[in-house]
């Protein structure tokens, strides 16, 4: 998602994140969270929390699960080069 903020308030925004010492996309993505979890019925943004964390985690596996894949893979690219000589 793209937001299109007008200079002078994306300027404040970005002050504060300095000041703040994040990235300016984090403290807009944190305000963002805050105002829907005052926004929205609590049980619905908790719900939204566990299946954000559950997609992470499944990325992190998927992640994980594609590095062992290709280290495999290479392993068995570099057996049989070592045969092939």
């Amino acid at each position: 998602m793209q937001v299109l903020l007008d200079i002078a308030k994306y300027q404040l925004l970005e002050q504060c994140a300095q000041e703040r010492g994040v990235k300016t996309s984090t403290l807009a993505r944190d305000a963002v969270y805050e105002w829907l979890s005052r926004n929205v019925d609590a049980e619905l943004f908790e719900a939204a929390n566990m299946i954000d964390d559950a997609t992470w985690k499944q990325s992190v596996r998927n992640l994980v699960s594609g590095r062992k894949q290709n280290k495999s893979s290479s392993s068995t690219n570099e057996q049989q080069a070592d045969s092939d000589k």
